[in-house]
């Protein structure tokens, strides 16, 4: 490629050379039954190969792989690894991110439909910067616009037999209110670089991975890479207002493509790199809560101002919201809660792990026991952003009523969000909702209508669902007993980072586009690769002075040339045992040997 640059900002990844073709002798046979008889007998405790695993794995709750790495490589795949790690890629990044920055994306909650709304139009421009800026991929990619505005492009694979990998990010961003513009360091769509972050909307939510994914495939072309397992890209472009024209519409074509669990891994926005409990964790995002929107309408008599009754709609309603603050949920653990995870992986790993968790988390899985909710009430005092992730929230959001100074109000209605905690049900929301309303229906004489086609009443209290009402995500698998996507998610991060980050299955209290996508695999991971270690914030994001480290960018497109290339080499089918002197399979002491021995199982 002719791109090695003097200057490094990251240390560049290693690289693994093909082993030259040789002939064993039977001294080495001999040599490698012995070793394998010592490490069955080894006093480390390695766990021996079984039918039900496709690996070894570390014992233990919170077991941690080797760094993985590309094994096939080339000059130009050395020297592109190099090239990330530049000051000139730097500069070119910092300009390829900014310049998305600088185009206003935003998507609003009251678009009309595409095609007819004209706001949608802003994407046009969007996607025309970025077939200027990513010339190789527009060239060797295959590029449908779904649904107009949906970006789905395939490099197709040589090896039709492997599943692909699908690689997400949404090309719009949060509006940005008027009254706040003033209050931003740099204006809002500047793409303004102080030399440590890009300022602006949507640079941390989520053009900086967008971009990443862009300049890795960008890099790979230029490198020579030719993909065996097919790369998708898919890019939604309404997320921040529920997905549903664009990766609503994306991921039926992927499933009609590629057939119900058709694709090997899904990697989407998501949870980033955090400092826990005296650790640094990865927390790949495996479980998404549930969600609804619930209508409360109260319907009472109006009449003049001057002559009020005790309790009018408004104050009748604001009664009920306060019984609803005043009842919230509890923190719960259910079985698959992906948090349970971390706290085993805190309690194995983390030198300052909380004693108090410690002696509660062994017990978590007694049934019938509280220990769960004890657990839970525990864990839930580190803060609401930990709480809510084994928690269902509750937030009255909007609210509206009456419509003059000298009217009483005959119709009152608020929109409450709930966030349903992984193992509940929006059901569960919806009978809560219920009885709460039934209490202060008997106290104001007024009639319940739940949930049903019936039309309000005069004196009544109304609830209603509003679209999208959503379960909770399917857990994705996160087993490393073998070559599992989680598995390779997990080397490919440790490789970027180095062994002492650890990884632990996570989650977030929001949603993404992946909700679209269950059916299209069952590996699905929401996940920020990009890590700074000095700014590990959420960047702003959905508010004022929104901005991205620029070191975290630039090692999320060295994450993702790496990952693409680790997938492409991933035997899912099968698991390749390789014992070295750097073995990604065994553990360092039981391999004091200069051997290499190979081999394969179905």
């Amino acid at each position: 490629m002719g791109i090695s640059e003097k200057g490094s900002l990251l240390p560049a990844p290693r690289t693994v050379a093909p082993r030259p073709r040789w002939k064993p002798s039977w001294a080495f046979f001999a040599r490698a039954a012995a070793l394998i008889i010592a490490i069955k007998l080894s006093c480390d405790g390695i766990s021996m190969l079984a039918e039900e695993h496709e690996t070894m794995t570390v014992s233990g709750q919170c077991p941690q792989v080797e760094p993985l790495f590309p094994s096939l490589t080339s000059p130009a795949l050395s020297e592109m690894d190099t090239y990330i790690t530049s000051i000139r890629f730097r500069d070119i990044a910092v300009a390829r991110l900014a310049g998305a920055v600088q185009v206003p994306s935003p998507s609003f909650d009251d678009l009309g439909p595409v095609g007819e709304d004209k706001r949608w139009d802003v994407m046009y421009d969007l996607a025309a910067y970025l077939e200027t800026t990513f010339p190789l991929l527009h060239d060797t990619l295959e590029l449908e616009k779904v649904n107009t505005h949906g970006l789905l492009y395939t490099w197709q694979g040589s090896d039709e037999s492997l599943s692909p990998t699908v690689l997400m990010a949404h090309q719009d961003v949060v509006p940005v209110a008027e009254a706040t513009i003033g209050q931003w360091t740099h204006p809002p769509f500047s793409g303004f670089y102080d030399g440590q972050y890009v300022w602006g909307r949507g640079a941390s939510d989520c053009k900086n991975i967008l971009i990443g994914i862009m300049e890795a495939v960008e890099l790979l072309i230029g490198a020579g890479f030719e993909p065996k397992r097919t790369l998708i890209l898919s890019f939604g472009f309404d997320e921040e207002s529920k997905g549903l024209e664009g990766a609503g519409h994306l991921a039926p074509v992927l499933v009609d493509r590629y057939g119900k669990d058709g694709a090997a891994i899904l990697v989407d926005e998501g949870m980033g790199t955090s400092s826990v409990w005296g650790s640094h964790f990865a927390l790949p995002g495996v479980a998404e809560k549930g969600y609804i929107d619930a209508e409360i309408i109260i319907r009472m008599p109006g009449g003049h101002s001057s002559i009020p009754p005790a309790h009018n709609a408004i104050g009748v309603m604001s009664e009920l919201i306060t019984m609803i603050e005043a009842n919230p949920y509890e923190p719960h653990f259910h079985p698959e809660n992906p948090y349970l995870s971390q706290l085993q992986c805190g309690a194995e790993h983390s030198p300052d792990f909380p004693s108090s968790l410690k002696k509660l988390l062994p017990s978590w899985k007694e049934e019938g026991s509280t220990t769960k909710d004890k657990l839970a009430q525990e864990a839930a005092k580190a803060g609401d952003d930990i709480k809510y992730l084994f928690t269902t929230s509750v937030a009255p959001d909007v609210i509206s009523g009456g419509v003059k100074s000298n009217a009483l109000p005959e119709r009152v209605r608020v929109l409450v969000n709930h966030r349903v905690n992984v193992g509940d049900r929006p059901s569960g929301v919806e009978a809560k909702l219920k009885s709460l309303a039934e209490v202060v229906a008997e106290k104001y004489n007024l009639t319940v209508q739940a949930f049903n086609d019936e039309p309000e009443t005069p004196r009544s209290i109304k609830l209603n669902v509003e679209r999208d009402v959503l379960e909770s995500a399917p857990v994705t698998p996160t087993s490393v007993d073998g070559v599992t996507p989680y598995a390779v998610l997990s080397g490919t991060s440790r490789a970027i980072y180095g062994e002492k980050l650890l990884i632990a299955p996570g989650m977030s209290t929001g949603n993404t586009d992946t909700r679209y996508y269950w059916d299209l695999t069952k590996h699905i991971f929401r996940y920020d690769p990009g890590w700074d270690p000095e700014d590990e914030g959420l960047g702003g994001i959905h508010t004022v002075d929104e901005k991205v480290s620029v070191l975290a960018h630039i090692s999320g497109v060295q994450w993702y040339s790496m990952f693409i290339r680790n997938m492409d080499e991933a035997d899912l089918a099968r698991a390749k045992y390789v014992l070295t002197p750097k073995s990604r399979l065994f553990s360092k002491r039981a391999l004091d040997s200069h051997f290499h021995f190979r081999f394969t199982y179905n």
